[in-house]
């Protein structure tokens, strides 16, 4: 399972809100591909899009998905939400990562 913070889950509902998306039918795309620093990059997408094969869970009131090649790679890793004086974004806590770069949006496994 990926997990979602309640500071993340809040960003994520207010993103919803300002682009006037339905929260009733928006998906938060939790996922990686290929490229980054490392090997991998983290992605993130708003989305009204959801495959079959899909995990989904509803984390504080946050519709989220991931793609089952992505969720190898992402199982047990949470998403955060900072808002700091060097820096405003979304963080991954992967323990999956064998290194992270020092960016912190790709990693390898």
């Amino acid at each position: 399972m990926v997990e979602l913070t309640e500071r993340a889950a809040a960003e994520v509902k207010t993103i919803i809100q300002d682009q006037k998306l339905d929260p009733d039918t928006t998906f938060l795309r939790v996922g990686v591909k290929g490229g980054g620093c490392s090997g991998f990059s983290y992605t993130l997408d708003l989305t009204e899009n959801r495959s079959d094969n899909d995990e989904e869970w509803d984390l504080h009131g946050v519709k989220v998905i991931c793609d089952p090649k992505s969720h190898i790679y992402l199982d047990s890793t949470s998403v955060d939400f900072k808002d700091e004086v060097m820096g405003r974004g979304f963080v991954f806590n992967n323990p999956n990562a064998s290194h992270t770069c020092g960016c912190g949006s790709s990693f390898s496994a």
